[in-house]
């Protein structure tokens, strides 16, 4: 069976142009313009993946993130004209797994929708410390890639721990800065860069163009399931 995607976008050309993509891209796609239907047909229907725009006219697409967040964990990915820090953030919280601003590079959409619905079927299978490319081990504090172990500091095992927990979301910045430093963290952001460096010559074949641990620009830190 094809994977349902449900289009949430009040612009009525917008959802034709890339429901015709995605269905041409071997999905099923269906569109709709009101987020109180999107929440209905989320909870009912179960689409594999939601494209959410923001600006809907009855009401602001991240009410319909948190109220499908309550019982569902579709894959989220907002599509949206906004493209303030904040309102990423603020959606990101609210339960969205990825965030792209209008207008967009249709390849790079099918590409990020590819690998929520691989991240999404991974996730119903293994334990939350369980990576395609990472294993974990807590009490030695190391990690098996790719076959080769590698001894971790406390702090690189507890970054790696937080981005697994949301693997194939984007993790903000202030979440991870306080999980690993607590609430005083304003001077937390350089150790922040230096710990991802660090740990990316662990974990990545080419630290200089990581496919495992990826930066989302003015956001956060995102740890993929399956890097091409």
């Amino acid at each position: 069976m094809k994977p349902g995607i449900l289009i949430v976008d009040n612009q009525p050309n917008a959802h034709r142009l890339l429901k015709q993509h995605l269905n041409d891209g071997g999905f099923d796609a269906i569109s709709i313009d009101s987020g109180v239907q999107a929440i209905d047909l989320i909870l009912t229907q179960k689409p594999d993946l939601v494209l959410l725009e923001l600006a809907l006219a009855d009401i602001d697409g991240k009410e319909v993130i948190r109220t499908v967040r309550e019982s569902s964990q579709a894959p989220i990915i907002v599509i949206s004209s906004r493209n303030r820090e904040a309102e990423k953030i603020e959606a990101l919280d609210a339960g969205a797994n990825d965030y792209v601003v209008k207008p967009f590079a249709i390849g790079e959409l099918l590409a990020r929708i590819r690998a929520h619905l691989r991240g999404a079927a991974r996730r119903n299978t293994v334990n939350t410390e369980d990576h395609r490319e990472v294993l974990l081990d807590l009490g030695k504090r190391t990690a098996l890639v790719r076959g080769h172990v590698h001894k971790l500091t406390r702090k690189e095992l507890a970054l790696l721990q937080v981005l697994m927990r949301d693997a194939d979301r984007i993790v903000p910045h202030h979440f991870i800065l306080q999980k690993l430093w607590g609430a005083s963290h304003d001077m937390s952001a350089q150790y922040l860069r230096v710990l991802v460096r660090r740990l990316r010559q662990k974990i990545e074949i080419d630290p200089a163009s990581p496919k495992i641990l990826l930066t989302e620009a003015g956001v956060g830190y995102r740890l993929v399931y399956s890097p091409d």
